[in-house]
């Protein structure tokens, strides 16, 4: 609801406080209207540096700072994957900090998504064009290896998945995952993806994902900017007493 809203309700909160003290007599108004007073000025400026971040006000210098630096966001995504998230020393650590980290490399939903009829299909060719495909053809020929089609494939499968869960096997495939990542290439090739990716980026698509990001926490800003104000008002009328 909008009420509620983080960026309204203190403000809304407020302007209450100051009808209320305009409305009250005597110091109990005056407590209450500074109160309201400082808790607005507190809400608003909070409210308007969230917004400055994400859009230009004009007349306001500084103002829109996300779009007006958005190429500055994209260097620093670009330094923070290539430089620190997949640099060499941080991959080669992550292959030895821990050996049962990299122990098993699933392969089974790449086995059980493998073409096994073109597979069968190759092996047919195969026999076929050898000295046995003449013996073949007085018996069906190819009609009659077809029938060995689905069961080739459940022992195939079979076969891989036992082949890839090997100790041998998985030795081997770390042993080239980690020659890869750790290699300068594969850095260079990251890097390349992730700048392939940042130079689609417009300043509204930045703007964006920080949006969703932090505007939603940024909103708690507002409220203790009013909270705060709102305090320093209550401080501050109790000095004006008589």
């Amino acid at each position: 609801m909008v009420l509620l809203d983080k960026n309204v309700f203190p403000n809304l909160v407020a302007i209450a406080l100051i009808v209320l003290g305009w409305l009250l007599p005597g110091n109990i108004g005056t407590v209450v209207l500074y109160t309201g007073l400082f808790a607005l000025s507190g809400a608003v400026t909070n409210w308007l540096a969230v917004h400055m971040l994400f859009e230009k006000v004009p007349g306001l210098y500084g103002s829109g700072v996300i779009p007006n630096h958005f190429e500055e966001f994209k260097v620093a995504i670009h330094k923070l994957v290539t430089q620190e998230l997949f640099n060499r020393d941080n991959v080669e650590k992550f292959f030895n900090q821990d050996e049962s980290m990299t122990k098993m490399v699933d392969l089974e939903p790449v086995v059980r998504n493998l073409d096994m009829d073109d597979a069968f299909d190759q092996l047919v060719s195969l026999v076929l064009d050898s000295s046995l495909g003449s013996m073949l053809a007085m018996v069906g020929g190819e009609k009659a290896l077809d029938t060995m089609r689905d069961p080739f494939k459940v022992r195939m499968q079979e076969f891989l998945l036992k082949t890839v869960r090997t100790p041998s096997f998985q030795k081997n495939m770390q042993k080239q995952l980690q020659s890869i990542t750790s290699s300068d290439d594969f850095s260079e090739k990251i890097g390349g993806i992730v700048k392939s990716r940042l130079d689609d980026m417009t300043p509204e698509i930045v703007k964006d994902i920080l949006q969703r990001m932090i505007r939603k926490h940024l909103g708690w800003l507002v409220v203790w900017g009013a909270v705060f104000g709102g305090l320093i008002g209550f401080v501050s009328s109790l000095f004006l007493l008589p």
